[in-house]
């Protein structure tokens, strides 16, 4: 005796109906937006005024990219409740509670990225959680460097693209004087090298984009992670680059071609060129590991 066929519900691994998922995922996402706006509107003001940080407001997005490349990978796993997001999402507010206490914004910016990885980790469970670990990591990107940070890195970068300047300029065949953070050429031009030309921007803006080319490519890890951290000498160079560039224009040209070259042409051409750097890296690491040899079998004749 048969029986008429009856319609199969998906279900995950927990027994809940995988259409459940949707409202709850929903609910926690209006929940989070709700509790964090303030947040999130100071995060979007400072991306906007802060041209060191512009770069942030593109890293939601590419995680995002980064996700919809893991798809196949994310069918074929069953969410499942990760009860230990449940202790992220607390420490999280513990971090946030600190930086409201101690006006600490850095620390509230930084609590927004962990509930999104606690509320992952709790809805998604841990085999979902670990296949986008690093996409998650990846969030923390957005958020700008704390007070601290910030200028313990932007001094040391402003003083390094100034003597790089100077160096280069000289075997450029320029007479250069240098008096703090200002280079004066051939004794009648000076070029000042603020803190907006310290490279801190270009900086971030690569090892955003050199961290989303080493998720996406197929490559042994080493070869990711020496690109990553290969990310921060090539900011500093083509920052140098275009100090250099800069400088010959305000000496030979004009200070308005100079200025509008380095605000508008170098920015736009800068990151086509560290990514071309940095797939050019890539082609470098392949020729230089060398194919594994096949081991030799002997034959009787």
């Amino acid at each position: 005796m048969s029986t008429a066929p009856t319609a199969r519900t998906h279900v995950t691994q927990a027994g809940t109906p995988a259409w459940l998922w949707v409202p709850a995922i929903l609910a926690l996402l209006g929940a989070l937006l709700w509790s964090y706006w303030a947040v999130i509107s100071d995060l979007i003001r400072e991306w906007q005024r802060n041209q060191n940080y512009n770069v942030g407001q593109l890293v939601p997005f590419a995680a995002l990219y980064l996700l919809w490349h893991e798809r196949r990978a994310l069918r074929r796993l069953k969410p499942t409740a990760g009860w230990w997001g449940l202790a992220l999402i607390l420490l999280a507010q513990g971090a946030r509670a600190y930086g409201l206490i101690q006006l600490f914004e850095s620390a509230e910016r930084y609590a927004l990225v962990l509930t999104i990885v606690g509320l992952v980790l709790l809805v998604a469970g841990w085999p979902i959680f670990w296949r986008v670990r690093w996409i998650l990591v990846f969030l923390f990107l957005m958020v700008p460097f704390p007070g601290r940070l910030h200028n313990a890195i932007s001094g040391p970068l402003q003083d390094y693209a100034t003597m790089g300047a100077v160096f280069i300029l000289e075997l450029l065949g320029n007479a250069v004087s240098r008096e703090g953070h200002v280079m004066v050429l051939n004794g009648v031009t000076p070029v000042a090298v603020a803190e907006a030309c310290s490279g801190l921007r270009m900086l971030t803006a690569f090892i955003v984009v050199g961290s989303v080319l080493a998720y996406v490519v197929r490559r042994p890890r080493w070869q990711k992670v020496v690109l990553v951290v290969s990310t921060v000498p090539v900011a500093i160079l083509c920052n140098l680059i275009r100090l250099v560039i800069t400088a010959e224009l305000y000496a030979a040209v004009s200070s308005d071609l100079a200025s509008k070259f380095f605000h508008d042409f170098a920015g736009l051409t800068m990151m086509p060129m560290a990514v071309f750097v940095l797939v050019g890296e890539l082609w470098l690491m392949n020729k230089l590991v060398l194919p594994e040899e096949l081991p030799v079998v002997e034959t009787q004749a």
